[in-house]
């Protein structure tokens, strides 16, 4: 400290030096007091004391015809806040300053506002960063530096640019630390990034203090941190966080340009210590200037570095004395004070007549300084850029810049690239070493190894063991926990980027029945008592408001459940049920009506046709029944009545077709139709229904209309089959209302009896319970999606929702295994068109025959004529036209004695004589021609 502050001595007498020199070249100039408030000795201090004289050397060297000249009063603020003001009023009071350049520090800063608010001196401050100092109001306090607000945006960049979904602020217990929380807070819930905890350190904490909030932090699953500090702190905490093993891979630290701004500044051990992390740094535009004035700094203090803060202590001086020439040298004085009157300290220093018109001139300078273009907007400087560092080894590397206008980009001439599903880091940033020398991206939050276990609650019932069950061992009085909700989250967690430990726990009370339903178990999430809830629990949106769901891992709703009744009776008439009265009426009378047309078309000419009137009744009926099942041995020989049985076959073929399907439906199948077929039938009746004790659907129901006296609760399936079975008139229940999930177990059971008929409530699903911003929600629902694509997803499936009977369909494939088969009988509408255009057939070739027979046998013996056959017909064929001579053929002639007249039969006599055979003996054969009788 001793050669610090002869160092700052010799810096002092060097600048008395240099101010004697300027007056001797130009004694018309005028003197201006201005002060600067340091911490002496200090070697930020030491720097800027540096930067500052340099800043008068050059722009009074560069300016000769300037009429004034700045002055420097110095003030130790000693490193206080005290200091800080002793100082300022010290200058103000004995030296009569126009301006105060610094103080270094916000809290300093805090308590000199109120000195040249009253003392009407601008106070322009080149490192005082916190945005609490804004919120002062004051317009006589300047930054020639950022507020710590503006860095914000390049932090939440960082953060959504990795998808990040939590971070644990670190930041000194005081202004500067505090200052920038708020405005982080808001732009972290922008992107709806969760801050679980906020480790705050004191300025002067011991090494024990910060190892214990080391290790607290440790503890927690967030491995995101966000450093915001002075680089004394920082430099011992990050010593101490690699001490106890919070650099090593996982974790992510992004340091402000608190830390970053300085560290080129830092001892390497602790620069060693931060590698891997990342840092937001201002950015200083390039240029020749600065160049120039690095190149010059290299040269006469290289075991210095330069820093941010020593540029703006650079070009703030130059602003000063920029702004103390517009400004003239009229009216320099102060207030005369009437010192008879009780007034404080501060009242006594007066008021600069000076100040105000400074003030204008301050506020509206403009130049190109060597940290770029230099102009205060609402007075204090507006960052155009910041550049992103990763720290390796010993020194940092840039990785990339945010501007407001394009976001994260590898190089500020770069094209913008969106922060979407469509691009990755790489194309917004290089290539990036994490702590612990690790390559690949943090996921910012795991389960600590060396932190407790999760205790995930589940649920303890006696009813569906399919989805969850709870067994205790009773000579080690442990718990396992089986079903296909348990037996998912297991395969999610194996699906989960990072280990996750945990152990089951039952709701239940110590003598081990459940402790309440659904709704207490998840509402012991929020109470803390779980750190998650894995069962049948449905995702619904009064839970969402104090819980977090996962994506839900199976569908679900509410089914209404009713009895089913077969309302078929199959007795010794059940043939007759395929069709109806009128199908059959209209099918008789088509046969009598097919039989009868094709009669009269060939009775005439058809021996098969012919014979007494009761043979020719029966025939008709036989020939038309017969064509049902096989050929008729009676042959159609007439073009019409062979058409009509063409068509009759047909329409015979389609109907007994039909019959035989309706039947075959009929006796063997069941023809299920429900009790009951919606809701709405059961309030309106006021009938008893079921519902799952512990299930929110008794919620549901009364706000639909239920009553609690209607309301029967049950805890199984068994239970709520029994209920069923029972019915209402035995203290049962009409219906039940079941769960999608439960319905298909329940129906893989019991699907011979029971039935859904609908579907009343629609809710989301199952899913897995969380607290409300837990991390875990966002990689477990993308766990659940992985499963869910996986062929693990239908082994599950098949191992528990398997048929519970051989002669119920699988649930899997048929969610609904107790369709209603439903049908009609046959009517005389599904065959209207054949009936029709067999009648039209019948009428039309019976007309035609009407008419021909009515032209040939005109008079009144008709009748007689139509029964009687055709002589052309196949009875009574002409004979035949004489065949050549070669071809006559000998024919024997016998007379036979003729039969009895009486055995002659009547409906059947000779009615050609020559028909009648006659035995001709041998030797008196005629040669006979072709006309020789044929019978």
């Amino acid at each position: 400290m001793k050669n610090k502050r002869v160092f700052f001595f010799v810096l002092l007498f060097f600048f008395s030096f240099w101010l004697e020199v300027s007056r001797g070249q130009n004694n018309r100039a005028t003197e201006v007091n201005v002060g600067v408030v340091t911490d002496v000795g200090m070697m930020h201090s030491d720097i800027e004391m540096i930067c500052i004289n340099m800043s008068l050397t050059d722009f009074y060297s560069s300016r000769p015809q300037f009429q004034t000249r700045l002055v420097v009063k110095v003030g130790d603020s000693k490193n206080d806040v005290i200091g800080a003001t002793t100082a300022v009023i010290e200058l103000i009071k004995n030296n009569k300053v126009k301006a105060i350049l610094g103080p270094w520090s916000s809290m300093q800063a805090q308590f000199v506002i109120e000195i040249g608010q009253k003392s009407q001196v601008p106070i322009v401050s080149y490192s005082a960063t916190s945005p609490f100092l804004t919120s002062r109001r004051s317009p006589y306090f300047l930054r020639a530096t950022f507020e710590d607000s503006s860095q914000v945006n390049a932090i939440k960049a960082i953060i959504k640019l990795f998808g990040w979904r939590e971070v644990v602020p670190v930041y000194i217990d005081n202004t500067f630390g505090e200052g920038i929380m708020p405005h982080l807070t808001d732009a972290l819930q922008e992107i709806n990034v969760r801050i679980p905890y906020r480790s705050v350190i004191a300025l002067n904490a011991t090494e024990q203090e910060i190892s214990v909030e080391l290790l607290k932090m440790m503890t927690m699953p967030t491995r995101v941190f966000i450093v915001h500090m002075y680089s004394a702190l920082a430099s011992r905490f990050f010593i101490k966080a690699k001490e106890i093993g919070l650099m090593k891979p996982g974790y992510v630290w992004i340091l402000s340009n608190g830390v970053t701004d300085v560290i080129t500044s830092m001892n390497e051990t602790v620069i060693e210590a931060m590698e891997g992390v990342l840092g937001v740094k201002t950015y200083i535009q390039k240029s020749k200037e600065l160049d120039k004035f690095r190149s010059q700094w290299k040269n006469r203090f290289p075991q210095m570095e330069l820093n941010v803060y020593a540029l703006w202590a650079y070009d703030a001086t130059t602003a000063l004395a920029i702004a103390v020439e517009e400004a003239g040298t009229n009216n320099m004085t102060f207030s005369n004070v009437d010192l008879g009157r009780n007034i404080s300290e501060l009242d006594a220093l007066g008021l600069s007549q000076y100040g105000p018109k400074l003030l204008e001139t301050l506020s509206t300078v403009q130049f190109k300084g060597i940290t770029g273009d230099f102009h205060f907007v609402n007075r204090q400087l507006q960052p155009s850029a910041f550049e992103i560092v990763n720290v390796i080894g010993t020194a940092e590397r840039s990785i990339g810049f945010w501007t407001e206008e394009n976001g994260l980009v590898k190089e500020l001439d770069q094209e913008p690239k969106s922060i979407g599903t469509l691009s990755t880091w790489q194309d917004h940033l290089k290539q990036i070493i994490w702590p612990g020398e690790a390559n690949y991206v943090p996921k910012g939050w795991e389960i600590p190894t060396n932190g407790r276990r999760l205790r995930i609650g589940v649920p303890n019932r006696t009813g569906y063991p399919d989805l969850v069950k709870v067994t205790r061992d009773p000579i080690t009085n442990s718990t396992t926990a089986t079903g296909f909700c348990i037996d998912f989250f297991k395969a999610v967690i194996r699906e989960m980027p990072y280990d996750v430990s945990y152990d089951f726990i039952p709701f239940e009370k110590p003598d081990g029945t459940p402790a309440g339903d659904h709704n207490d178990l998840v509402y012991q999430v929020y109470l803390g008592t779980y750190d998650a809830v894995v069962g049948d629990t449905t995702i619904l949106a009064n839970r969402s408001s104090y819980v977090d769901f996962t994506l839900p891992f199976i569908k679900s709703g509410v089914g209404l459940i009713v009895p089913v009744k077969d309302q078929v009776k199959k007795n010794s008439l059940s043939f007759l049920k395929p069709l109806t009265w009128q199908l059959w009426m209209t099918s008789f009378f088509f046969f009598f009506l097919i039989g009868f047309t094709v009669w009269a078309l060939e009775h005439r000419t058809n021996p098969d046709f012919r014979g007494h009137p009761k043979f020719q009744f029966s025939t008709i009926f036989w020939f038309a029944f017969s064509t049902m099942v096989f050929a008729p041995k009676e042959r159609v020989l007439s073009f019409g009545a062979r058409l009509l049985v063409i068509t009759w076959y047909f329409i015979l073929l389609v109907l007994t077709q039909s019959y035989t399907a309706s039947l075959a439906s009929l006796l063997t199948s069941r023809q299920l139709d429900p009790t009951i077929t919606s809701m709405r039938s059961l309030l309106e009746r006021g009938e008893s229904v079921g519902y799952p004790r512990t299930s929110f659907i008794y919620g549901k129901l009364k706000e639909s209309g239920f009553t609690s006296a209607s309301l029967v609760p049950f805890d199984s399936a068994e239970d709520c089959e029994q209920l069923l079975r029972e019915g209402p008139e035995n203290g049962g229940i009409s219906a039940a209302f079941l769960g999608v999930p439960y319905m298909r177990l329940f129906l893989g059971q019991y699907c011979n009896d029971y039935q859904m008929v609908e579907e009343p409530f629609n809710v989301d699903g199952f899913g897995f319970v969380f607290p409300i911003g837990s991390p875990l929600v966002a990689d477990v629902s993308r766990a659940i999606l992985k499963v869910e694509e996986s062929p693990k997803r239908k082994e599950l499936e098949l191992a528990w929702f398997k048929k519970k009977d051989e002669t119920c369909p699988d649930p899997n494939t048929n969610p609904d295994p107790n369709p209603s088969t439903s049908s009609r009988q046959l009517g005389v509408d599904s065959f209207w068109l054949l009936f029709l255009i067999a009648f039209v057939m019948c009428i039309i070739t019976l007309a035609r025959f009407t008419f021909i027979f009515v032209k040939d046998n005109p008079g009144n013996v008709r009748w007689r004529e139509f029964i009687r056959p055709v002589a052309g017909s196949y009875i009574n064929i002409p004979a035949e036209e004489p065949a050549p001579r070669d071809e006559i053929q000998v024919v024997e002639i016998t007379a036979e004695k003729p039969e009895p007249r009486d055995e002659i039969r009547a409906e059947e006599p000779a009615e050609n004589p020559a028909e009648i055979p006659v035995k001709i003996p041998e030797d008196e054969k005629p040669i006979l021609g072709p006309l020789a009788d044929r019978s």
